[in-house]
């Protein structure tokens, strides 16, 4: 920590390292507190995964140098959901979206809402956006978080209505398809249809798989996965490749 408190930043982290995009919400600071910012951003952004305490640090230090940034309040947002300080996150990405305009982070919102006990809120805070503006990424996260919702209300059946979705396609893995599946599943055990819930466990498991091997870009067509799958037979037949850009 320098005298500001300020996580230390290695020397081989540039502010290249933050995404383009990122770093162009950061033109508004002189140079070298952009640089300083997009150095912390980008190391939040490494960390998440494996320290999220640390990749909050940074993300506090560049809330400190760029408060009024909304890229900034979101990486503080996503850092303090990490660690599970869901009040911090419900109140960062309150002013994230009210900087930005943006209901990206909506499910994550949802989520929150959960996270302090409140998943009739967050059924609302759910329900207050306009779906189909939302890119299909946050529309899916949100249908997951909203299923998490009513499953906090031991609303089981309508949470496995949440997740009927367009984007729910068991021939194809794009992206949000493993953790979809995974959600279905999980609200299928709960609902004692244990079969059902190993066969969409196992279609997560393939479209994970599928996706690590493709190119970025790729549309991945996933054979239709057999119940007999979940008895331990082989996935060698279970994917096949890509066919094309999406």
């Amino acid at each position: 920590m320098n005298r500001h408190g300020d996580p230390l930043l290695p020397e081989e982290i540039t502010a290249r390292d933050l995404h383009p995009a990122a770093r162009n919400e950061l033109k508004t600071l002189s140079k070298e507190n952009a640089d300083t910012v997009a150095r912390h951003l980008a190391m939040a952004s490494q960390l998440i995964d494996d320290d999220p305490a640390l990749a909050h640090e940074h993300a506090l230090a560049a809330s400190r140098r760029a408060g009024r940034v909304a890229v900034v309040r979101e990486s503080l947002a996503i850092t303090a959901y990490a660690t599970g300080d869901f009040a911090l996150a419900l109140r960062e990405l309150r002013t994230y979206r009210r900087i930005s305009g943006s209901d990206d982070q909506i499910a994550l919102m949802v989520d929150s809402e959960r996270g302090v006990g409140r998943a009739d809120r967050a059924l609302e805070v759910g329900r207050s956006v306009d779906r189909a503006a939302l890119p299909v990424d946050a529309r899916v996260e949100l249908a997951i978080a909203m299923s998490g919702a009513r499953l906090d209300l031991g609303e089981t059946e309508r949470a496995l209505l949440e997740l009927d979705i367009p984007e729910l396609d068991p021939d194809r893995a794009f992206a949000w398809s493993p953790g979809l599946f995974a959600a279905r599943a999980a609200v299928l055990e709960e609902l004692g249809r244990l079969d059902e819930a190993a066969l969409w466990s196992r279609r997560a498991a393939v479209a994970a798989e599928a996706l690590d091997a493709s190119e970025p870009g790729e549309v991945i067509e996933v054979i239709e996965v057999e119940e007999e799958a979940t008895d331990g037979d082989e996935a060698d037949d279970d994917v096949t490749d890509a066919e094309g850009e999406r």
